[in-house]
């Protein structure tokens, strides 16, 4: 029987009924802004979109008009800057939260993370011109704008990776390693399986920032749309590396400076249905650890 002051016995006043009204008003308002800006670059961008706009490329011969190759290049940058950043912003992560002792340098390495990820993005576009193209002599290359993004990247996923192992029972820690269990093998065992779901979100929101620089890609990437020629031995996928490349962002911001805005929304429609796509994964990758890890 529930008693006098139970939860369940408790009247709704009238402020809480209010609360629940903005709330439920103000994600309301959310859910009809996307769907309004989806449904408005949906409208003016599927006309331009065919076979021949998503596996061509821009040819004043053939007269086509096309994006592969910038999605291309949007594939290259996602994989070459997660192939950097993840290992060492889930290393740094572990250090910071398992290996180093509280003080004042874990504080001070905190606080220029945070800074670092909010320095704009046109900041790190310039820095990675001069140091990665000028002083490395990589010039504009996928290279150049990917180890750019890679700087960009990786407090987003230290931080989200160290959230993810705090939220780990410290009781887990004490049994494996009270059963004499080594801290790395308990570490690689234990607390990464179990904080995987928040990981894998923390990286997801990377490819997400990826897919939607513009700015500071526009300083080292270059806009080259050429597809890769692929060799014999497939060198030309190496060699696409060291080229210019321009990704899909940086095509709409240069189809919106010539005035072609039906191609300019076609392009903005395929990013939003990758970012679309992403966040479906997310939901998805998370569930599917959560369900791993409770089994």
């Amino acid at each position: 029987m529930p008693t006098s002051n139970s939860i369940f016995n408790k009247k709704v006043r009238p402020l809480d009924a209010i609360a629940h009204i903005v709330i439920y008003l103000f994600a309301s308002v959310s859910i009809f802004l996307l769907a309004g800006i989806v449904s408005y670059v949906a409208y003016r961008g599927l006309s331009s979109i065919n076979w021949s706009f998503l596996t061509t490329v821009p040819s004043a011969l053939k007269g086509t008009f096309g994006i592969a190759g910038n999605i291309v290049n949007t594939l290259y940058i996602i994989i070459i800057t997660l192939l950097i950043a993840v290992p060492f912003g889930v290393g740094a992560a572990i250090y910071l939260n398992e290996y180093a002792k509280p003080g004042k340098m874990v504080q001070l390495i905190e606080f220029t993370t945070e800074t670092l990820a909010g320095i704009p993005s046109i900041v790190f576009g310039l820095f990675g011109y001069v140091f990665f193209g000028i002083t490395l002599n990589l010039g504009y290359s996928i290279l150049t704008g990917s180890l750019t993004l890679v700087l960009m990247v990786l407090p987003l996923i230290t931080r989200n990776t160290q959230e993810a192992l705090k939220t780990v029972p410290s009781s887990y820690r004490s049994g494996a390693l009270g059963i004499g269990a080594t801290k790395w093998y308990m570490i690689r065992t234990i607390l990464l399986p179990s904080a995987m779901p928040g990981i894998i979100t923390g990286i997801i929101l990377s490819i997400g920032r990826i897919v939607g620089e513009s700015a500071a890609l526009l300083f080292t990437a270059g806009s080259g749309r050429l597809l890769p020629k692929v060799g014999e031995y497939g060198e030309g996928l190496f060699q696409k590396v060291l080229q210019p490349g321009g990704t899909l962002t940086i095509e709409l911001y240069l189809s919106m400076e010539k005035a072609q805005y039906d191609v300019a929304f076609g392009i903005a429609f395929v990013l939003l249905s990758i970012v679309l796509g992403i966040n479906l994964l997310t939901k998805f990758l998370s569930r599917k650890f959560d369900v791993n890890r409770q089994s």
